[in-house]
This record gives C-alpha cells, sequence and structure tokens, in this order.
C-alpha cells in the first residue's frame, strides 16, 4: 500500500480492535505483553509503522519515551493526537529507512510490518544500527489468510535474525484471543531479538 493508501485508512484504522486497542480486555493484553519485551526501566523506544500511535501510547504509559514512524502522515496526525503530552514524537518517513540516528534507541518494536517491507534481510541489519549496545528488536509479525498467504514465518524471521543478534525468543500469540479480539487461526507471532 501507499502512503495515500494508509491516509485513506486513517480515518477507521482504530475500529479493528488489535488495531485501536480501545477494548480494554484487548489494550490490557497488548499492555501485558510489552511489560514483558520492554526493559523494566525507562527507555528509548522506536516504534516503527507505529499507524496511528495505539502501541506507541501503551510503551510511552509504561514510562518509555517513544519515537514513531510512519509513512502516513494521516497516522502519524492521529498519533500525535492520541499522545500529547506524553514523552513521544512522531515522523513520517519509511519504516525500512526511518529518518532516525544510529545507535539512539533501546528498543525497535515493529508490528506487522517487516513482511510489507522489500529486502527484509538488509531492513533489519538497518534496524540493528539504529539499537545501543544491549539494545533490542521487537518484532510483531504472522502469516495471514490460507488461500493466498501473505506474511513472514517465524522460522524465516529467526533465521534473518540469527546473524545479527545474541538471543532470540519467539512467542507464539495466535492462542490469545485477548490479543486480537476474536479467535485467529493463523500464524501470528512476536520475536524478541537481543543483541
Amino acid at each position: 500500500m501507499t502512503s495515500t493508501d494508509w491516509d485513506e485508512a486513517a480515518a477507521t484504522f482504530d475500529d479493528e480492535p488489535d488495531h485501536g486497542l480501545r477494548d480494554t480486555v484487548v489494550r490490557e493484553a497488548w499492555a501485558a505483553r510489552l511489560r514483558t519485551w520492554l526493559p523494566d526501566r525507562p527507555a528509548d523506544v522506536l516504534d516503527l509503522g507505529c499507524g496511528t500511535g495505539s502501541v506507541s501510547l501503551l510503551a510511552a504509559e509504561q514510562g518509555h519515551r517513544v519515537t514513531g514512524v510512519d509513512l502516513s502522515p494521516a497516522m502519524v496526525e492521529q498519533a500525535r493526537a492520541k499522545l500529547a503530552g506524553r514523552d513521544a514524537v512522531f515522523l513520517v518517513g519509511d519504516a525500512g529507512s526511518p529518518p532516525v540516528g544510529e545507535e539512539r534507541f533501546d528498543v525497535v518494536v515493529v508490528r506487522h510490518v517487516l513482511w510489507t517491507l522489500p529486502d527484509p534481510a538488509r531492513v533489519l541489519r538497518h534496524w540493528r544500527g539504529l539499537l545501543r549496545a544491549g539494545g533490542r528488536m521487537v518484532l510483531v509479525e504472522g502469516v495471514w489468510g490460507t488461500v493466498s498467504p501473505v506474511g513472514i514465518p517465524a522460522d524465516t524471521l529467526t533465521a534473518l535474525l540469527a546473524p545479527l543478534a545474541a538471543d532470540i525468543r519467539v512467542e507464539r500469540l495466535s492462542g490469545d484471543a485477548r490479543l486480537w479480539g476474536r479467535e485467529v487461526e493463523d500464524e501470528r507471532y512476536a520475536v524478541v531479538a537481543s543483541l
């Protein structure tokens, strides 16, 4: 999709339970996961493909300093409004090559974006360069659909990360309906890759 397509989707993007996190059960399920994925102390978090800022908001509520990047100006506008008054900055830019400096972040968080980018191996190397020593990537991905599935399988992603990370942990997320607001049957997971 182009930035124009995402701009058009921005008005209704948060209507999906796992996008807007408006349902308290879904919101708390994601907040609980983030607490296990993000550092205990306040950290600099880069949310790539941040959309309307729902995950950014959860991270900010947990005391982290957030920088969000999204290709869609309309999504960034909503994220800025959603996090007004918080320790957060939002930029319009390409998640694959975000307009931020190297070694500035403790965590890079990316949800349902990597599979859409050309050359995921190159993108992962670039993202690794954005992290400080001891940093981590939190990548929430999956394979959606049964007739013409799209996405990136967990084993493919972990193989791409193997030369870049000292520790890689996969958490299966498909079985937790609270995260999605409904039961799902496709492959959904998170990979936490620590340097």
